[in-house]
C-alpha cells in the first residue's frame, strides 16, 4: 500500500481540507473578464472520497523525515496563471487492485496545492470541468521533486439557441449534447458522448478540439446540429438556430373558443407517420417546420384539420368540432 500524506503538517492540512469542504464545496465561477480564465459549472456531480481518504496509514509514522513537499498547480495555458478554483485533483496508486482499478489514495477541490508524498510512484489526475491530465509523479528519496505545472490545454463553451427570425427559446425547453466531433460524418451512436443535458448559458469547460454538438429543442423533432471548435484559454460563445415553433391544440366550437375537454389527440407528419398521441384541453407541442395533420378524438368522434409550422412563430391551432375527418 502507498504511503500518503506523511508529514508533521498533517493535521494542519487536514484542518484546513475539512473547512475548505464545508464552506468552499460548491464550486466558484471564475473571472470570465481575465484573459486566460474563465468560471461556471462543473456539470455532473462529482463524488469525492470521505476525510478518513485524506489520513495517514495507520502503519507509518508521523512527520517521516523522507516524505517530499510538491507543489501541485494547473494552467490553461503554457504562459497561465494557476487555476485558484474549480480544480478537482485526484491521486492513484499506480498498481491495480484485484478488479484492475486504480485505487484512489486521495482527493482534493479548490486550486493549486501543497501535498506530502512518501517516496514512491503514483497517477496525478486534475479536472477542470470536463477537461482533464493525467500525469505520472515519481518521488525519489534523496532527490527534490520541483512543483508539477499542469497544462490543462483547456477552453470553455457557452451554448444558446434561437428559432425563426432570432426568436428566443424558452431556456427550459433546451438541452445539448455533446460529442467527440474528429469523424465529422459519423452518426450519433458511432460518437463518444462527452456531456449531455446540457443547459443553455452554462459554461461548459472542454479540452481544446472539435466537438460535435446537437441542440434538442423540446422533445420531438425540433433537433439542430453543429461542429464546433473549442479554443484553449478562450470562452467561446455559441448561438445555434433552430426552425421550429411551440404549437397549442385545441379543438372548439367556434373560432377562438376554449378547447374542449375530454380530448384525444393525435398529430401526424405530412408522410403519414405519427408524431405525438396525447390528451388534453389544449395540449402544447414544439414542432419542427413542417406540415402535419391533427386529428381531435370526442366522444368517439374524430375531427381534423391540416396546418403548418413556421420556425419561430409560435401559434394556436383550432379544430372545428363540426369538421369530422374523412381519414
Amino acid at each position: 500500500m502507498v504511503p500518503f500524506l506523511m508529514s508533521n503538517q498533517i493535521h494542519s492540512f487536514l484542518l484546513k481540507l475539512f473547512i475548505a469542504l464545508c464552506f468552499f464545496a460548491p464550486i466558484f465561477a471564475l473571472n470570465a473578464s481575465a484573459q486566460n480564465s474563465f468560471g461556471g459549472d462543473l456539470g455532473p456531480d462529482i463524488q469525492l472520497p470521505g476525510l478518513t481518504d485524506f489520513q495517514p496509514k495507520a502503519n507509518l509514522a508521523e512527520g517521516s523525515s523522507s516524505a517530499k513537499t510538491v507543489r501541485l498547480e494547473a494552467v490553461l495555458l503554457d504562459d497561465g496563471d494557476p487555476i485558484e478554483n474549480g480544480l478537482v485533483w485526484r491521486i492513484f496508486d499506480p498498481t491495480p487492485g484485484e478488479d484492475g482499478k486504480l485505487k484512489l489514495i486521495a482527493a482534493s477541490e479548490g486550486g493549486s496545492i501543497d501535498l506530502d508524498f512518501e517516496p514512491g510512484n503514483y497517477f496525478i489526475h486534475v479536472a477542470f470541468g470536463r477537461a482533464g491530465v493525467t500525469r505520472k509523479l515519481s518521488v525519489v528519496e534523496n532527490e527534490d521533486v520541483g512543483k508539477q505545472q499542469f497544462v490543462l490545454d483547456a477552453g470553455g463553451l457557452i451554448l444558446k439557441a434561437v428559432s425563426g427570425n432570432n426568436r428566443r427559446i424558452p431556456p427550459q425547453y433546451l438541452t445539448f449534447s455533446i460529442y467527440s466531433g474528429e469523424d465529422q460524418a459519423a452518426q450519433d451512436s458511432d460518437r463518444h458522448l462527452v456531456l449531455e443535458g446540457v443547459r443553455p448559458e452554462v459554461i461548459v469547460r472542454l479540452n481544446e478540439g472539435t466537438y460535435h454538438v446537437v441542440s434538442n429543442y423540446g422533445d420531438i423533432n425540433a433537433v439542430t446540429r453543429a461542429d464546433l471548435r473549442v479554443v484553449k484559454g478562450k470562452l467561446t460563445e455559441v448561438q445555434m438556430q433552430h426552425r421550429a415553433a411551440e404549437v397549442r391544440f385545441k379543438l372548439v366550437s367556434k373560432p377562438g373558443g376554449e378547447g374542449i375537454a375530454d380530448t384525444a389527440w393525435a398529430i401526424y407528419s405530412s408522410s403519414g407517420d405519427i408524431i405525438r398521441e396525447m390528451a388534453g384541453s389544449s395540449p402544447r407541442l414544439i414542432l419542427s417546420e413542417g406540415d402535419y395533420t391533427a386529428i381531435a378524438l370526442h366522444q368517439s368522434k374524430e375531427h381534423a384539420s391540416e396546418f403548418h409550422v413556421s420556425p419561430g412563430q409560435n401559434k394556436d391551432v383550432e379544430v372545428p368540432l363540426t369538421a369530422e375527418s374523412n381519414l
